[in-house]
């Protein structure tokens, strides 16, 4: 406005802003959400670790407040679309490595999750169990409640991707007619989702993070760990896990590794590999 007395800038405000915006989101001390906001943006000296990734992802989630948590968890017991929202916040981009990323991850996990709820409702934990696990504000309790879940639409993604994009297709069409409401409005968002933008670039981020997730629960390498073959052709090599060999139930059954020696990715049961920092034989003691 002319004349008009000017706003005088101020060169940390736009910071500020974005500190207490974080801070809102997750629910923690603006304190807090300075020091992550300022540790994203200073200049890596080295690429993080995978450990050193989620340690610092683990470490900001710690610092919630309860209500922030049981937030986190109701909005984990909604599905799909919740859930979808839930892991793709709890397991960020790991773009150091370009793991766990592609655009659409969110989107692409809940149709996962529709194509379950459509072929194996049985899979589907009932509204009951849900609204009660919601409330513990334990990420871990509904890890537990959906394991039958989040392992069937991790193994969706081991089928052919054409036909993986066909019985995404029929799962929405089928809900858009469904007696749930809620179910309907997520049929139709998803519906949108699928005709109006390219998923195909997220299937490897969304399989890593369905690996991760899954694989906590055997004490397993998530991917992007480092590990070293300890026998057959490849022993002694390194590389780092792509992903994990599930089957329809039990314990992972393997990992698949791209080994740094031909950047190839190759299969390797369980006790075939360790992760480098661990030996790869017992060691003597020391005296």
């Amino acid at each position: 406005m002319a004349g008009g007395k000017q706003r005088r800038p101020v060169p940390d405000r736009a910071r500020r802003r974005a500190i207490r915006a974080l801070a809102a989101r997750l629910g923690v001390a603006y304190s807090v959400a300075a020091r992550l906001l300022d540790a994203q943006d200073a200049p890596a000296v080295r690429p993080l670790s995978i450990d050193e990734h989620w340690r610092s992802v683990f470490a900001l989630r710690e610092h919630r407040t309860f209500h922030s948590r049981v937030s986190d968890t109701r909005l984990a017991t909604d599905l799909p679309l919740g859930r979808a929202t839930h892991l793709t916040e709890r397991f960020p981009p790991w773009r150091a490595q370009r793991m766990y990323d592609g655009a659409g991850r969110q989107t692409t996990l809940a149709m996962l999750y529709a194509v379950v709820a459509h072929e194996s409702p049985a899979l589907v934990p009932s509204a009951d169990e849900l609204a009660w696990v919601a409330e513990l504000g334990e990420e871990t309790a509904v890890d537990i409640t959906c394991d039958a879940l989040d392992r069937a639409a991790r193994l969706l993604l081991d089928d052919d991707r054409w036909r993986l994009w066909t019985r995404v297709d029929a799962a929405l069409a089928a809900g858009q007619s469904n007696a749930d409401w809620r179910v309907r409005d997520a049929a139709r968002t998803l519906g949108r989702e699928l005709r109006s933008v390219s998923l195909r670039g997220s299937l490897d981020g969304v399989r890593h993070i369905l690996d991760a997730l899954l694989v906590a629960a055997y004490e397993g390498h998530p991917p992007g760990t480092r590990v070293r073959v300890l026998s057959g052709p490849s022993r002694d090599l390194t590389g780092t896990v792509v992903g994990v060999r599930w089957p329809a139930a039990g314990p992972l059954m393997g990992y698949q590794v791209r080994l740094d020696a031909d950047l190839t990715v190759h299969a390797f049961a369980v006790d075939d590999v360790a992760p480098l920092d661990q030996p790869a034989a017992p060691q003597p003691a020391t005296t």
